[in-house]
């Protein structure tokens, strides 16, 4: 994954990090906010142990197709 595609699909990422990783703090995704460099970091702060773990998981995720939204069926 590179920072165009971090950043792209920070919104939808972040819930599933959370969820998966609970250390982050919303303060940690505030200062994070799609920069993917800052994101290095707090694995490295948070998830020191785990580094590569996570981020296998993180580009696992973002490999994965994004939801496409649900076509309204004709009335």
């Amino acid at each position: 994954m590179n920072a165009e595609q971090f950043r792209g699909k920070w919104t939808h990422f972040k819930g599933e990090l959370k969820q998966k990783w609970g250390k982050f703090t919303d303060d940690d995704f505030k200062q994070i906010e799609g920069n993917y460099a800052k994101f290095i970091g707090k694995i490295q702060e948070r998830y020191a142990g785990e580094k590569v773990e996570l981020m296998k998981w993180a580009d696992a995720w973002h490999e994965k197709p994004t939801p496409k939204a649900v076509a309204k069926k004709p009335r």
